[in-house]
């Protein structure tokens, strides 16, 4: 296998399922064929026993040999959603750190990703449904007690991309709600950014 064989085999264990469009995106668009590229790439690589795939989506999805995922499981979409923010982040930077469901103590929040940006750590969830605001009260208040737990420090910015605006009583969180990662991005590309530096870790403001 050759350097972008393997890479593709990291970033599947990382991101648990891609598309083929995904892998496409990723690996093969400065080329100069990059749709026939890629599928004889993953047609060996899946011959070979190195990748599983799954028939049942429309492009085919990919996934690490030893997934436990089912090939026609309801959390793959979510999973995508998960790479698609992936690929919006790189279009502006190339996080340093792209984890997915990262876990920590029972009873602490369980962020769909951590990563950093430009240096500062976010949180980011990807709400695929709508949350009732009790709901929401008792994902902020582990988001909390993740906070007091010193996992973090500075703790991260947290970033839930959702098309629902919910009442979020913050106190030392800094919590953001925006339609999509890439709106996320483009702001916190433009000249108002501020980031600071304060005794209590890194402050980040928008406008």
């Amino acid at each position: 296998m050759n350097k972008r064989d393997l890479q593709i085999i990291k970033d599947l264990e990382r991101f648990r399922v891609m598309s083929r469009d995904d892998i496409i995106e990723l690996y093969f668009s400065r080329l100069k064929n990059p749709v026939t590229c890629a599928n004889t790439v993953l047609k060996r690589l899946v011959r070979d026993k190195q990748i599983g795939v799954s028939k049942s989506f429309t492009p085919y999805v990919y996934f690490p040999i030893q997934s436990t995922i089912k090939h026609n499981s309801t959390k793959i979409p979510h999973f995508l959603q998960l790479v698609e923010v992936y690929k919006q982040i790189r279009k502006y930077t190339t996080p340093k750190t792209f984890q997915i469901e990262p876990k920590y103590k029972k009873g602490l929040a369980e962020p769909d990703i951590f990563t950093t940006i430009k240096g500062a750590p976010f949180f980011i969830e990807v709400q695929r449904n709508l949350y009732s605001q009790k709901v929401m009260n008792e994902k902020i208040k582990r988001y909390e007690a993740l906070k007091i737990s010193n996992e973090f420090k500075p703790f991260p910015f947290i970033v839930m991309i959702t098309s629902t605006n919910y009442e979020i009583q913050e106190g030392d969180l800094t919590v953001f709600q925006v339609g999509s990662i890439q709106e996320f991005m483009q702001n916190i590309s433009k000249k108002k950014e501020k980031v600071k530096e304060e005794s209590n870790g890194i402050k980040f403001k928008i406008g």
